[in-house]
């Protein structure tokens, strides 16, 4: 049996928790258990969670000792770290051949223990740049689902922490026996993608008055073929200067900025109309349906296909189907 168990912390995430619990610690019918799963903390008793109850730990940070493989479902505040006495119960652990598991906000308790310096390591898009600045040895990947190096797995945001826990299901157990798990989950055996099909579009940013107006006459001319030649003329500027006043006020290149607004434009019509691929690329600008899978799955990791069924709003008027009852 392999032996799991959640370090757990105050003011604990219990869905990030459950990730970890209904993957590794949920016997199902049918299906030989394989893991046993419990749970720990720095100082046993009531743990706070951030679900507005307490739950009860009965174990102290000597479990860690006992474990296959240990678990950090998500840390926060992030900016608390963890205590010396955590960390080298954690590195303890990792030196004698626990693997060590992080979900979320779990990815800073694992770099405070220096486990991460060097390697690729995600957590999820919105703590990203601050892992990165906090840890610069750390190698962020803000995209991905999961990183798995064997000895050590970082995984996204919450639901991501399923993806990353099916993953070391199937690495010990095989394919068949992961695809049995996800089945009694309703979960897919794998995800297709990277994580930042889920992030939110960036916010407007302040701008002066050299570029304000220009964004609003490209942003309703999209499905033209804009070149960036264009935007500097109606701009009254040089595309020199066109690129010095993007590259200062939105860090990116006209060309860049201008393929960003394309892919937004084409994920709001994926989510919100039955346009066929070839006429969402048409209206955002991008000629062909061929040109956007290929963008498409450069910046966001996925197909527009794979975009919609994962994000398409439900149409007006379908209605669930029920049976008629007696």
């Amino acid at each position: 049996m392999h032996r799991v168990t959640a370090l757990v912390h105050p003011s604990q995430s219990t869905f990030e928790l459950a990730c970890a619990a209904e993957v590794f610690g949920i016997k199902r019918r049918g299906l030989p258990p394989r893991y046993t799963f419990s749970v720990c903390a720095e100082r046993p008793g009531l743990v706070a969670t951030r679900a507005g109850y307490d739950m009860w730990v009965a174990d102290g940070l000597d479990a860690l000792d006992r474990a296959d493989t240990v678990v950090i479902p998500g840390w926060l505040p992030i900016e608390e770290p963890p205590s010396p006495a955590v960390v080298r119960s954690l590195r303890r652990a990792h030196s004698r051949g626990a693997r060590l598991v992080s979900i979320c906000s779990g990815a800073f308790v694992l770099a405070h223990a220096g486990l991460l310096d060097g390697r690729p390591a995600t957590t999820h898009w919105a703590l990203a740049h601050d892992l990165a600045v906090r840890f610069p040895a750390v190698r962020v990947d803000p995209d991905v689902l999961y990183v798995d190096h064997g000895d050590v797995a970082t995984s996204a945001g919450s639901g991501a922490g399923i993806d990353l826990c099916l993953h070391l299901v199937r690495a010990d157990q095989g394919a068949q026996y992961a695809a049995h798990v996800a089945r009694n989950m309703v979960m897919p055996p794998h995800r297709e993608g990277g994580q930042l099909q889920y992030a939110a579009p960036p916010h407007p940013v302040q701008l002066d008055s050299s570029l304000g107006p220009l964004l609003d006459w490209v942003t309703v001319r999209l499905g033209e073929p804009l070149a960036i030649e264009d935007l500097a003329a109606y701009a009254g500027v040089s595309t020199r200067t066109l690129a010095r006043r993007f590259t200062d006020q939105l860090g990116t290149s006209p060309g860049q900025w201008l393929l960003a607004q394309r892919i937004t434009a084409a994920r709001e019509l994926l989510e919100s109309s039955d346009l066929p691929v070839d006429a969402v690329a048409r209206r955002v600008g991008l000629s062909s349906g061929t040109n956007l899978r290929r963008r498409f799955l450069s910046a966001l990791g996925t197909t527009p296909g794979a975009y919609r069924r994962a994000f398409r709003a439900e149409p007006v008027g379908r209605r669930v189907h029920r049976h008629p009852r007696g």
